[in-house]
């Protein structure tokens, strides 16, 4: 039987050290979360309109003009896909699309954004994960694009993109990437529609 060659305890430390600095040098990897209100009959939304996003928000590290064209274009794509229609905010729309960028650094977002006449939906029913997105990122942005009932002004559906995002085009291709991967899950399904509740229930449990 031919023995492995001798290695010493040095050559060990040494794999394990460039294991670990190559683990450093790896990219942070982008994380989607999507949200939304399992009660919905969303088969009822035909039309959108894009109001565009959160002053003070956008404005704190982007482009805000960059971001509009850019966001804009993204949804307007992947609500396409699913059969909804573009229409003028004075046309009664079924949905308002807006969106905003949670920054970095710690902010109030509540009183930093101008939101009439929607709210941040940042507190009870949507509250578990709001947070949960806010306590996970470390020095990264988090875009989050907002569906929402244009009667009722409730929120429908919200996704989350947690990532650094800057003006360069190479962000931007990435966050396209991820966007158009997290739209797949819109319409959402009965399947995610009762996983939802469940989760829901949990947390309402485990708030009591």
């Amino acid at each position: 039987m031919t023995r492995p060659p001798y290695r010493s305890p040095f050559h060990y430390v040494l794999c394990l050290l460039v294991f670990v600095a190559s683990l450093a040098a790896s990219p942070a990897v982008a994380k989607t979360v999507v949200d939304f209100n399992p009660n919905l009959n969303f088969s009822g939304y035909k039309t959108f309109s894009f109001l565009g996003g959160v002053k003070n928000l956008v404005m704190l590290q982007l482009d805000p003009d960059v971001v509009d064209d850019r966001i804009h274009h993204i949804v307007n794509r992947e609500l396409g896909k699913k059969g909804l229609r573009e229409v003028a905010p004075n046309q009664h729309p079924d949905l308002v699309i807006r969106y905003w960028v949670n920054p970095s650094q710690q902010v109030n977002v509540a009183t930093m954004g101008e939101w009439a006449p929607y709210s941040p939906y940042i507190a009870a029913y949507w509250a578990p994960i709001y947070n949960d997105v806010s306590a996970t990122r470390t020095k990264e942005n988090t875009l989050i694009i907002d569906l929402i009932d244009a009667k009722s002004k409730d929120l429908a559906w919200r996704i989350y993109l947690i990532r650094k995002i800057a003006n360069s085009d190479k962000d931007w291709k990435k966050t396209d990437d991820e966007l158009t991967r997290g739209f797949e899950d819109f319409p959402p399904s009965d399947v995610d529609k009762e996983a939802k509740k469940k989760e829901r229930a949990a947390h309402s449990a485990q708030s009591q």
